[in-house]
């Protein structure tokens, strides 16, 4: 019974130190595509280097990165180069923020840098 418990705390520990945890990454339209294929978790934020929001989204996200319950990726997407893409998804302002399960929206927020009302958005796609 002892090496029992012994085994399955390596297995516990093993376990975590693989959990997957929030990923930052630049948007491509193949990590897009990829994402939605595989039917994955993530998010766009529609960010601007100009907008104090935007860089108040990017400290909280930065933030969020070592939470292992939000195994999802953000992709940042440049408001001002990526105008097709706002019109896709109807973006109208910087600072957007939209969780999506594959092709599906699961939320989204415009204009907050609230990390609760952040984290409460990402978690909707987990």
């Amino acid at each position: 019974m002892k090496l029992f418990r012994i085994i399955f705390a390596l297995f516990l520990i093993a376990a975590a130190s693989t959990a997957q945890a929030l990923e930052i990454k630049p948007y491509t339209p193949a990590a897009l595509a990829e994402a939605q294929k595989a039917d994955k978790p993530y998010a766009l934020h529609f960010h601007a280097d100009w907008c104090p929001v935007c860089r108040a989204q990017s400290k909280v996200l930065e933030g969020l990165k070592a939470d292992k319950a939000l195994n999802l990726t953000v992709f940042v997407v440049n408001y001002d180069k990526e105008k097709e893409l706002r019109k896709q998804f109807g973006v109208r302002t910087q600072s957007t923020i939209i969780v999506f399960i594959g092709k599906v929206e699961a939320a989204r927020l415009a204009g907050e840098s609230a990390e609760a009302k952040i984290r409460a958005a990402l978690s909707a796609a987990l």
